[in-house]
């Protein structure tokens, strides 16, 4: 166990980050999350509202403890990369581009950013071995790879508040940005938590489409367009395949409608690769695709865990939904 907690040490890896293109960097203790936090996690799963996703009630323990994912776990350094708004002229007409237009979110516009960040975050890694003098540390990288409640994490860690989309969101960059965490035997100079900003503001409860959002906190995943277009992998029959629109792969609307999101600057980070092309799609041309054309097109994106035949189960959707608007 590394006993290098210095300011100096923290504010050197903090630069670090900043210098390897992240946009946000906070570090918080390897402890476990709040009581509050832990108590809303299981009140969530015990409502059903974690729907198809049974990953989520397994290693509730490590969720819940960073400690718990690396013997030694002193500190977790907390880091997000911006990738909106998007430019008004890409945003225009949701769901009026074309009547046989599918749309796909901002966050899959982008390279798989899983990718991105765990290859910036390696860096990170490296360059703290080079700070300590090549002196042994543990680093466990984490993006949406293990059971870590990262957004309670990056809240401790001064990114930002959870608002009520539940999504992390930052005063300047807004909710659109993507997390990733490092785990590490050293022990860091914690970061303040960030305070809750949304104050009376529940623009995004009232701006989801299907009411996985409300006011009393809760977050229904079942009804999420997002968890609909990429996790579920049945049939999506009635009302809410209706309510779909022409959203072929995950939903927008609850971090659009947030006031910090659209007062946030442009995405800066010029690394992580914008796919325009696959913004809007041709829906009957996707009906016809083979498979190899789907692995082709997808080839360093997110979309591509989807696979071919729910990706197109979600174009026949967006299609009849564009035929009878």
């Amino acid at each position: 166990m590394l006993e290098l907690a210095t300011m100096s040490l923290s504010e050197s890896v903090k630069t670090r980050a900043l210098e390897l293109g992240f946009d946000l960097v906070g570090i918080t203790t390897a402890e476990p999350i709040g009581a509050d936090d832990t108590a809303y996690l299981q009140r969530w799963l015990n409502a059903g509202y974690a729907a198809g996703m049974e990953y989520m009630h397994r290693n509730i323990a490590k969720r819940i403890n960073p400690a718990a994912l690396m013997e030694g776990a002193r500190s977790v350094i907390c880091t997000a990369i911006a990738y909106g708004p998007i430019p008004d002229d890409e945003q225009a007409g949701l769901l009026s581009s074309s009547e046989y237009m599918g749309w796909i979110a901002d966050f899959a516009l982008y390279e798989d950013y899983h990718v991105f960040m765990k290859n910036k975050l390696r860096a990170l890694a490296d360059s703290i071995g080079e700070l300590l003098n090549g002196r042994r540390r543990q680093c466990r990288i984490c993006v949406d790879s293990a059971p870590l409640a990262e957004r309670s994490l990056a809240r401790r860690a001064g990114l930002g508040f959870i608002g009520r989309n539940h999504m992390l969101t930052n005063t300047h960059l807004g909710s659109q940005i993507l997390l990733g965490q490092i785990v590490t035997d050293i022990a860091l100079e914690p970061d303040a938590p960030a305070e809750t900003a949304c104050q009376a503001c529940d623009k995004c409860i009232g701006a989801c489409p299907t009411g996985a959002l409300s006011a009393d906190g809760d977050f229904d995943s079942a009804k999420c367009i997002s968890y609909l277009t990429i996790e579920h992998k049945g049939d999506i029959d009635g009302d809410l395949a209706g309510r779909i629109g022409n959203r072929l792969f995950g939903c927008d609307e609850c971090t659009l409608a947030c006031p910090y999101t659209q007062n946030a600057p442009a995405a800066q980070n010029a690394e992580l690769r914008f796919h325009p092309e696959w913004r809007p799609m041709m829906l009957a041309e996707i009906l016809e695709w083979p498979p190899e054309q789907f692995e082709e097109c997808f080839a360093d994106s997110t979309v591509k865990r989807l696979g071919p035949e729910r990706f197109k189960r979600n174009a026949r959707i967006c299609l009849q939904n564009c035929r009878d608007m």
